[in-house]
């Protein structure tokens, strides 16, 4: 079963009137596409640019909306994200901008209207710190990068 929240949404003079709403693509989808709501945008190799969506969100207390790379874009163009996965505060009210990276050896354009990023909702655990002299043991104990193995 999951969980519903009302978001609400402000729509920016940028973002087309024709323009639905973000929406899930499937009833399984985790997240909703966002789109270039800018000019296009050309990114040689190595290119980064901050794109808009033409969205502005309140979210409740206690959550985040995550901003992740499409898959498509990455497999077809090349197309990441500096900051992946980027967050959006619940008490940030301005225009969600994506900050995209071409990662190809082509240059890379992306149209006005095209799917850029996708954006999810979750709830966020706050950390309440506990300073001890010691940690309880584990078997993994301090190994760091690569020593669990290939």
């Amino acid at each position: 079963m999951t969980d519903e929240v009302a978001v609400p949404v402000r729509r920016l003079e940028n973002f087309p009137a024709e323009w639905d709403l973000p929406t899930y693509a499937t009833v399984g989808s985790a997240a909703v596409d966002l789109r270039n709501a800018g000019p296009d945008v050309t990114l040689p190799p190595g290119g980064r640019a901050l794109v808009a969506t033409g969205l502005a969100i309140a979210l409740p207390d206690g959550l985040e909306a995550q901003v992740r790379p499409r898959s498509g874009l990455a497999i077809r163009q090349g197309i990441g994200m500096i900051n992946a996965p980027g967050t959006i505060d619940s008490d940030y009210r301005g225009e969600i901008h994506v900050p995209l990276i071409n990662h190809d050896r082509e240059t890379q354009t992306l149209a006005h209207g095209e799917r850029i990023a996708q954006m999810l909702v979750a709830r966020v655990v706050r950390i309440a710190w506990q300073s001890v002299e010691s940690l309880p043991e584990t078997t993994r104990g301090s190994g760091g990068f690569g020593s669990t193995g290939r």
